[in-house]
């Protein structure tokens, strides 16, 4: 588990739009966040990447004020300068923080405009309906059932109804999960809109390319702490320094003894005819090993290089998949 020390040396600059501080808790038989801190500064896009039971959906249930804290001396949780554990303060911070969860709390029977217009009577202060439909694209929609819109639609829906209330942090619990690849970027746009409105963005996805693209700084769960905390290039520099190559040889197995002793390889892995080399200096091992190849004449028929990303960094870290 990260030190609190090296969580604030994390942020390195700019004002906290949200303080954590050894955040617990527990249930009979499972410790779900054990004493987590972290701090998210004002306008950025901020990841949360755990497999499942991590304890990344309890933490921020708490944080959004929907889920209480374990009592603990030294637990500190304050979103856009309120204590989240005031009673008074949580019902404040309702009123300011935008939420899209995985599960929609929208009506499938109401049109777009009547879900829009039903949830901005719950706020003292909300966005003109017509201003979010020309927003998200909905216009054409506003009047078609909920329940007829495709997933990419939906997931607009829901992000306009997030920010009905104008927040000022932005709560995304994986908004893009079960859309096509198109329907991912549209929304991510959105979600880049939305940090160039100075909104703070909270983002959790199973989708490493969503984090590395999206993300200025990531936080990894496993097992209810925060394991590592950066930038995806700091993530990736410290914990994924290796490089792959992947060979396809043409009919015939190889030996993976024959290619273990290249230079900087640190792993050999061989599938039928396909081989994996894990090396430490890219340059030096593709030397060696089209080397190894002429002399040895291997029918060598593909070769891909595959540089390290927050999926390696997440595996070696946890050992798990992401979507494990």
């Amino acid at each position: 588990m990260l030190e609190l020390r090296e969580i604030q040396e994390s942020v390195t600059s700019g004002t906290l739009a949200i303080q954590v501080k050894h955040l617990h808790k527990s249930y009979p038989n499972k410790k779900a966040v054990d004493g987590i801190s972290f701090g998210v500064v004002q306008g950025e896009i901020f990841g949360i990447l755990g497999p499942n039971g991590a304890g990344k959906s309890t933490a921020l249930e708490m944080i959004e004020g929907l889920r209480q804290p374990d009592v603990h001396p030294d637990t500190a949780l304050i979103v856009d300068g309120l204590d989240v554990q005031n009673p008074k303060q949580r019902k404040e911070l309702h009123q300011r923080i935008g939420l899209q969860l995985q599960t929609s709390s929208l009506f499938e029977e109401l049109s777009v405009r009547e879900n829009l217009e039903m949830l901005a009577m719950l706020y003292r202060k909300a966005r003109p309906v017509n201003q979010l439909l020309k927003e998200f694209d909905l216009e054409q929609k506003a009047k078609a059932g909920l329940g007829t819109l495709s997933g990419g639609q939906q997931q607009r829906v829901a992000l306009a109804a997030a920010l009905i209330n104008d927040p000022t942090i932005v709560f995304l619990d994986e908004p893009t999960t079960a859309l096509d690849p198109q329907a991912r970027r549209n929304v991510w746009s959105s979600i880049r809109a939305l940090q160039q409105a100075g909104k703070t963005v909270i983002l959790t996805t199973h989708y490493m390319e969503e984090a590395e693209v999206l993300c200025n700084r990531v936080a990894i769960m496993d097992n209810g702490q925060i394991v590592a905390l950066g930038t995806p290039a700091q993530l990736i520099q410290q914990y994924a320094t290796e490089q792959t190559i992947i060979c396809r040889f043409e009919g015939k197995a190889i030996e993976a003894n024959l290619l273990s002793h290249l230079k900087a390889v640190t792993n050999v892995l061989p599938h039928g005819n396909r081989v994996t080399l894990h090396t430490t200096n890219l340059a030096e091992t593709m030397i060696a090993l089209l080397y190894t190849v002429e002399q040895n004449g291997l029918p060598l028929a593909e070769i891909t290089t595959h540089s390290p990303g927050l999926e390696d960094v997440f595996l070696n870290l946890t050992g798990k998949q992401l979507r494990d």
